[in-house]
Order: structure tokens, then C-alpha cells, then sequence
């Protein structure tokens, strides 16, 4: 059910290819945020006690729906965040998968039952909903980031709020729509558009009756969040921050390396946590790579995003551009090399030329921030042990890349990386059925896999005997 906020305001919904509003959505308040959580408290004993078949049978049922309705919502992902047609469709279908994953998982939220070592009693442990969820989704994948989220809660019995990003909370309100008419019961799904994040969220985690905080989004935020979240001792799952490395050999096929960094780098052109942000190469290949990825970048199409034409967006936003814009022009002063892109085209909107810079120097600061932009720094290397030093050289580890021919470094490299996940002569990793995550000031906990729905229970240990 929708309502209109409380406190009557309203916020402009902008297509960042025109600068255009296309939509206009209420605005939530604290006293929403409140109301929000009444719903999900009135819900939770219902929803926690459904036979887990029966919650499955809904995560199905949306999963069809959303597969149904994957032209429109992606058009809508794509008006909103300005993300390619292509990209937006592999993010629909990719948001799908965990409503489909979760519902084949919520009859498997199974416990055990053992001996004690002493032989005096038995070891039941059962596997309890943690209770009232808050989400806090990006703008990047608008789609894929609330249901990775909003499938495992259900699936182990939570009601939810989920608070999606200002710039795009249409894809939200329309996933919401598609569970509503799944068959969730009301007050177990509930929406909060705002532009008051800070406050509303907040607020939320202060009241006794939450009882776990999931965010994705920046580590600066996710920080922030856990310190919020300690006052009241709040379960956490924290996807932060990632600086990915992509380190390439001079044995690796060359041509399935660029493969690799296309899609490493330019998904979402480039806004993404899991993008490639650093690029590693060997020395005796680094112009030959260079090269070759040169070609390919500039050879994209951009444009808007709902032009199918198109294959590099705009960014999200005029502030996302000049984080780019500097952070190119930075090192370009530093001593780098601009072999394609570098600058925004003259076009209305928020567009950053695809780029390939060499001779980055190896301190330079566009290695130490997530670019969030189409935007490749290239670093030579003369050995292993380097390449593993500077690619572990970050407070982030949230993925990592490596393209080499040579098996037994790939296997080798892929271990010493400080990062939660690892590529291997592959440039992307994100699966539902995968544990996704990161290590460092890259988050806590997994989404994803068995694991993820784990997120969302607690065990409960109880000791009898018979």
C-alpha cells in the first residue's frame, strides 16, 4: 500500500542524460520512518511464523513477475541512474536471480542436532529470523542491490524497510509493487524514498524494536552507520567501499585480458564497488594492453541510456563528473598520459569521456579512491611480489583480478590478494548463488549464497535431554 508522507513534501526524480525531472516522489519523514517500522513490527509474527514454503512460493512468484516486466523496469533503471540499456537489462535479470535464489533457500534455513561431548545431553540449534530489517541501498544497481537484500530477509522470515537512494528511488518503489503483487502481506515490505537518509535511518536504528542495519554504499557512510548501530548493539551487514586491482602477466592471453577489463571496468561505466579501478601490467605487455584497451574504449558509443544505440551512459550525477574530472586532472598533472578520453564531451548531462591513462605514477591518488567513473589508470610492474605489494596497498579488499596463463600464479596471487573475492582470468565475479563481500575497510558479513540468508537468522541453542 502507498501512502503520501506525512509531513506533505516532495522531492524531483532527475534523468541525468537531460537534466530533465521525470518523476516526483513523496519524501519521508522521521514519522514515516516510524510508521514504516509499526508496519514491519505488525507484520513480523505473522511473517516469521509462515511455513517457509509458503514465503518461498512468494519469492517465486516475484521472481516470475520481475522477469515478466524486465524491458520496463530496466528502462526504468536506466532513466533514473542513467546506466546503458545493456547494463540495465543484465542488472534486472541479475536482480531476479535472488528472488529465485532465496525462494529455492527459504525452505533451507535448517539447524542441527548433535551429541554433547560429555554424552549428558543433546545440541539443538535452530535457526530464528533476527527480526526487524533496515536496507540502505546505492544508486548504482538500483534493482540488484534491494532484492539481494530484500530476498534473503524474507526467505529467513525478517520484515523490512528499505531506504534505496535518493537519485533513484523509482526502481524501488517498482520492485515493491512486484512483491506486493507476489503475495507479501502488509507491512513486510516497506519503501522510504527520501532525501533526508541521514535522519530517518538514524532514527530507526535507535528504536529498540530494529534489530539489524544492512548497508551498501560508500566505507566514509558505512562507518558512520556502525557507530549508530552500536548504541543498540545491532546485527550489521556492511558492503563498503572496494579499490579493485587488476593485475595482468605477461603470460595471459592478452586479447582475454581486455575482455576481462571491459567488462571489469566499464559495467555500469564504471560505477560500480566490484569496477576494476587499478590496472597492473606487467611491462614487457603494458603498451601492447594499453594499446588494445585504448582501442576498444574508444570505440564505445556514448549517449543516453535509454537509447539502445548507446553504450556508455551518463553518470548519476553533476557531482559524480567532477569527482572524475579531478580525479583524472590530478594525475595528468602528476606525469600521466591520456591515450583515449580525458575529458567530459560538450553535450548536455552528466557524461565522462571513456579514458585510459599510462604512466601513472604508483602513489598517485586516482589509485586510491574509487573512481566511480569510466576511467582506467594503468601501472607498470616488473615482478609478482610488486604487483602483490601495490595491489594490497589499500585500506579496501573487496575484489581483485588477475589474468595470467600460468595456473598455479594465478591460484598463488589469488591468495596472497587482500580482497574477499578474486577474479581469475575473469572480469566479473558477482553471482547470487556466490558469497559476495570483502575484507579490510570493505564490509562485514556476505550477501549472496547460503551465506547471505545466514545474514538474517540467529541460532538459538537449546540443551535437552531425552
Amino acid at each position: 500500500m502507498f501512502r503520501p508522507a506525512r509531513s506533505g513534501s516532495r522531492f524531483d526524480v532527475l534523468d541525468p542524460a537531460t537534466i530533465d525531472v521525470i518523476a516526483s516522489v513523496a519524501d519521508a519523514s522521521v514519522d514515516d520512518a516510524m510508521l514504516a517500522v509499526d508496519a514491519a513490527e505488525a507484520a513480523a509474527a505473522a511473517w516469521a511464523a509462515a511455513p517457509p514454503r509458503e514465503r518461498s512460493r512468494i519469492l517465486l512468484r516475484a521472481y516470475d513477475l520481475l522477469t515478466a516486466r524486465s524491458e520496463e523496469i530496466a528502462r526504468l533503471i536506466s532513466l533514473e541512474n542513467g546506466k546503458a540499456m545493456a547494463d540495465a537489462r543484465g542488472e534486472v535479470a541479475y536482480a531476479a536471480e535472488f528472488f529465485r535464489w532465496y525462494g529455492e533457500e527459504a525452505v533451507r534455513g535448517s539447524g542441527t542436532v548433535s551429541t554433547a561431548p560429555s554424552g549428558g545431553n543433546k545440541i539443538l540449534v535452530l535457526r530464528r529470523p533476527v527480526g526487524i530489517c533496515v536496507l540502505v541501498t546505492p544508486w548504482n544497481f538500483p534493482a540488484a542491490m534491494a532484492t539481494r537484500k530484500i530476498g534473503p530477509a524474507l526467505a529467513a522470515g525478517c520484515t523490512v524497510v528499505l531506504k534505496p537512494a535518493g537519485d533513484t528511488p523509482l526502481t524501488a518503489l517498482a520492485i515493491a509493487e512486484i512483491l506486493a503483487e507476489a503475495g507479501i502481506p502488509a507491512g513486510v515490505v516497506n519503501v522510504l524514498p527520501s532525501r533526508s537518509s541521514g535522519r530517518i535511518v538514524s532514527a530507526m536504528l535507535h528504536d529498540p524494536r530494529v534489530r539489524k542495519v544492512s548497508f551498501t554504499g560508500s566505507t566514509e557512510v558505512g562507518r558512520i552507520l556502525l557507530h549508530e548501530a552500536a548504541d543498540n548493539v545491532l546485527n550489521t551487514s556492511m558492503e563498503l567501499g572496494g579499490n579493485a586491482p587488476f593485475l595482468v602477466f605477461a603470460d595471459a592471453d592478452l586479447e582475454a585480458a581486455v575482455d576481462g577489463a571491459m567488462v571489469a571496468k566499464m559495467r555500469n561505466a564504471g560505477s560500480a564497488c566490484t569496477a576494476a579501478n587499478r590496472f597492473y601490467v606487467e611491462q614487457s605487455v603494458a603498451d601492447d594492453f594499453a594499446t588494445r584497451l585504448a582501442a576498444r574504449m574508444k570505440a564505445l558509443r556514448v549517449g543516453p541510456g535509454t537509447d539502445d544505440a548507446s553504450e556508455v551512459g551518463p553518470l548519476v550525477n553533476e557531482e559524480t563528473v567532477r569527482k572524475v574530472e579531478e580525479l583524472v586532472r590530478d594525475a595528468v598533472a602528476s606525469g600521466a598520459r591520456v591515450v583515449t578520453g580525458g575529458a567530459r564531451p560538450d553535450r548536455v548531462g552528466c557524461y565522462y569521456e571513456p579514458t585510459v591513462l599510462t604512466d601513472v605514477r604508483a602513489d598517485a591518488p586516482i589509485l586510491r579512491e574509487e573512481i566511480f567513473g569510466p576511467v582506467a589508470p594503468i601501472v607498470t610492474f616488473t615482478d609478482e611480489a610488486e604487483a602483490i605489494a601495490w595491489a594490497n596497498d589499500t585500506e579496501y579488499g573487496l575484489v581483485s583480478y588477475v589474468f595470467t596463463g600460468d595456473l598455479a600464479r594465478g591460484l598463488r596471487v589469488g591468495e596472497a590478494l587482500e580482497s574477499g573475492m578474486v577474479g581469475l582470468n575473469r572480469g566479473i565475479v558477482s553471482d547470487p548463488a556466490a558469497p559476495f563481500g570483502g575484507v579490510k575497510q570493505s564490509g562485514i558479513g556476505r550477501e549472496g549464497g547460503h551465506e547471505g540468508m545466514l545474514d538474517y537468522l540467529e541460532s538459538k541453542y537449546v540443551a535437552v535431554q531425552w
